[in-house]
């Protein structure tokens, strides 16, 4: 049967989602399921691995059902995922042994802070490109040893194993065949060598993990492995897993960002943005992450990046924990109903601060709250916060590529409201583009698919399939939108200077 498809799974920190791409790259069949979010205390955030597993399961079969799609027409399986979340299971049986510690968690604060006391945060620094913080999987893995010893011993004897979520998807979807992983998820566990390439061994020394813990790492374009024959999920078929890649990093494939300079944004959960530095590691001093882009054949890709912790989920915020929409959508009508936010600033620091600040203590506050603020102005305050940090992040990359920015491009849900990226554009004193097809996320994954297994020769044919997109120029005058920006910095200063505190419960 003809090879119509290539299938990408998407995995994110909310939901999972899949989708049919076809040879012309448009989205033929998707299917998308939310699973549970689960909070054990103030500022923790885990998954159940098996919720994770189970929604996959079910969105591939949506998507099959609702594309009437037989699974011998795909050709092969891109899987993408949300970085840095920690999963240790059972290598005998497969089951997790503890839930999934998700990459906004801050419970391992703790084993962050000891790491940097010590004075460990340069060689760190120069061998990952990352600093110590909780957000990366090596100090989750630490802190599950140090909360379970007799994980931690299990280890060592080679029973249990580790996996960021595309690891625990491969080895679920091959039956338990394959552990394996790839350079951009590797290079997000502050495990990983960068330069070298390799899972580090002083650093394995340092933090105590045992590398029969830690899985193989390939390419990002190469066969990883093939779907279970046995499993009743592909009718016995077995499909190659063809393409993996790290959410953000597939967006930037997705986006077709593949010219030193250019900057994705990706408006989710939180916010990312990359900026292609090409195959030069660049290491910042001003607090962003210098990553793996993408690996294809034998050249290796890098790019600076600057994390987010809170964007679409401050709609989230508004929506779920103050009640004051009633979905996302809304946002749009509020923040065009009101002139201007009237100086009120809010800062989303729910769970600490990420680039280029990396102030894990900090926590969200407001500001500039006058009697005549009313709940539009509240809401679009929230919005515009999501800009700000975008700039934040932005002049930062600017600054230590020494690439000016001439267009910004952003996807993801939240990039849907016309007002952000409007607002987006003013900030930055740039252009912004949107395209038609958010789901870069998925694309990109399918694309690094089709590439490993014939589907798409080359990056040449794939960019010619790069939809048209929605083109935001600045409108506001420069000092307007200077003025409003510097208030936004001393908002964040002020912010940094209330720490959180823990409350004393008796």
């Amino acid at each position: 049967m003809e090879k119509k498809y290539i299938l990408a799974i998407d995995q994110g920190t909310t939901s999972s989602r899949a989708i049919a791409f076809t040879k012309d790259g448009n989205a033929y069949a998707s299917s998308q399921r939310e699973f549970p979010q689960i909070f054990p205390q103030a500022g923790w955030v885990e998954h159940d691995p098996i919720e994770i597993w189970n929604s996959v399961q079910n969105v591939i079969a949506g998507v099959l059902i609702e594309g009437k799609i037989q699974p011998e027409e795909i050709q092969a399986i891109g899987i993408t995922n949300q970085r840095e979340t920690t999963v240790i299971w059972d290598r005998l049986t497969g089951e997790p042994v503890y839930n999934a510690i998700v990459w906004q968690s801050k419970q391992s604060s703790s084993v962050a802070d000891y790491w940097k006391a010590q004075g460990y945060s340069k060689i760190v620094k120069e061998k990952t490109g990352l600093p110590i913080d909780s957000y990366f999987s090596a100090t989750k893995i630490q802190w599950l040893f140090e909360q379970q010893p007799e994980l931690k011993e299990r280890a060592k004897k080679g029973e249990l194993l580790f996996g960021t979520i595309d690891t625990w998807l491969l080895w679920n979807l091959t039956g338990g065949q394959v552990h394996m992983t790839d350079l951009t998820n590797a290079s997000r566990t502050m495990l990983f060598n960068i330069h070298d390439l390799t899972w580090d061994q002083e650093l394995l020394d340092l933090f105590d993990i045992p590398s029969s813990l830690l899985p193989k790492v390939g390419s990002n374009t190469e066969i990883f492995g093939y779907t279970d024959a046995s499993d009743y999920l592909f009718f016995g078929q077995r499909i190659p897993i063809a393409g993996i890649a790290g959410d953000q990093q597939a967006a930037l494939i997705g986006q077709g960002a593949f010219q030193v300079g250019m900057i994705k944004n990706t408006y989710g959960t939180g916010a990312f943005i990359l900026m292609n530095t090409g195959e030069t590691a660049i290491s910042s001093e001003h607090g962003l992450i210098t990553t793996i882009a993408y690996q294809i054949k034998n050249q290796v890709i890098y790019a600076l990046e600057g994390s987010i912790f809170v964007a679409g989920s401050a709609i989230q915020w508004l929506r779920d924990g103050l009640e004051l929409i009633e979905d996302a959508s809304e946002t749009k009508h509020y923040c065009e109903s009101v002139k201007d936010s009237e100086n009120l600033y809010v800062v989303p620091a729910f769970t600490g601060l990420g680039a280029p600040y990396w102030d894990q203590e900090a926590r969200g506050a407001v500001f500039g709250l006058t009697r005549g603020t009313n709940k539009a102005h509240f809401i679009r305050g929230t919005v515009e916060a999501i800009a700000y940090q975008t700039a934040d992040v932005v002049h930062t990359m600017v600054q230590e590529a020494k690439v000016p920015i001439t267009l910004l491009k952003a996807d993801g849900g939240a990039s849907r409201n016309d007002f952000l990226m409007q607002f987006q554009a003013d900030i930055l004193q740039t252009t912004v583009k949107r395209p038609s097809f958010l789901e870069t996320t998925a694309l990109g994954a399918a694309f690094l698919a089709g590439l490993a297994t014939g589907f798409w020769q080359n990056f040449d044919e794939i960019k010619g399939m790069y939809q048209k997109a929605e083109t935001f120029e600045p409108q506001m005058p420069q000092e307007v939108s200077d003025n409003l920006y510097e208030g936004w910095q001393e908002a964040v200063e002020a912010t940094m200077k209330f720490k959180h505190r823990p409350i004393n419960k008796k």
